[in-house]
């Protein structure tokens, strides 16, 4: 069950995202808020899960009072923007959101974005280190434009680092996959009986690699570069 809040200057958008979380069996929507402090004040005593966040309000924009929960808590719920103003998206992008629901919505596009974020709480608590470990998934999600993707480990054919930012090459899809996150973070959620990071860019999975020389490995058609710290580990795992 996801605990959610929302907060929202206008009354009406309040009692139509009751009326929509009353239909969704896994969100239990806690309490509603017109005020961003008494929202504030909320999130700091009770926290919660999922975030409904209005971004045009009075006093301070959803945006702003979203990175105030981040800076003084070092972590923030989901977020899911609703807003009558699509110049925000790509704030609300940069944010991580979850989704961005443009006014009025349905209530199917509401249900798809809810989805999205249980798919994503399901995700974070099996990847949680406190929780016992579980045979490796097959799948992995991955947050990127709005979407929750779900990804095959099998599909996987290469991890492309580019500052905060990932691509995922797929055999599946002509276009990789560009999530906001580190290599390190994606890393940490991977078995590491199948995939490796060989470069500070790359990462890739034992079963896609096709042969190694020169510090090389030829890789779907590719070469990519070993990188000089990551040699010992990644040979280590070919000695019998």
């Amino acid at each position: 069950m996801i605990r959610a809040i929302a907060l929202d200057d206008e009354p009406l958008a309040l009692r139509v995202l009751t009326h929509f979380c009353q239909q969704t069996p896994f969100v239990d929507l806690r309490q509603t808020f017109t005020r961003t402090d008494e929202a504030h004040h909320f999130l700091i005593k009770e926290g919660a899960d999922l975030l409904f966040l209005d971004i045009n309000m009075p006093f301070m924009i959803g945006t702003d009072f979203y990175r105030t929960i981040q800076a003084e808590t070092g972590t923030a719920p989901m977020v899911i923007f609703t807003t009558a103003y699509a110049e925000y998206a790509v704030e609300g992008f940069t944010l991580n959101a979850v989704d961005y629901l443009l006014k009025p919505f349905t209530f199917e596009r509401f249900t798809q974005a809810v989805t999205k974020a249980n798919e994503y709480a399901i995700w974070q608590q099996r990847t949680q280190p406190n929780v016992p470990s579980q045979p490796a998934d097959e799948y992995l999600f991955v947050r990127a434009d709005y979407t929750v993707y779900k990804v095959a480990l099998a599909d996987i054919v290469l991890i492309e680092g580019l500052d905060d930012y990932l691509k995922i090459h797929l055999a599946s899809e002509p276009r990789p996959i560009v999530a906001r996150m580190t290599m390190k973070a994606l890393l940490d959620k991977l078995p590491d009986s199948q995939f490796i990071r060989v470069h500070r860019s790359f990462i890739v999975p034992f079963s896609r690699i096709e042969g190694i020389r020169n510090k090389t490995i030829r890789l779907a058609g590719r070469d990519i570069p070993v990188g000089a710290s990551y040699e010992a580990a990644l040979m280590s795992r070919f000695r019998p």
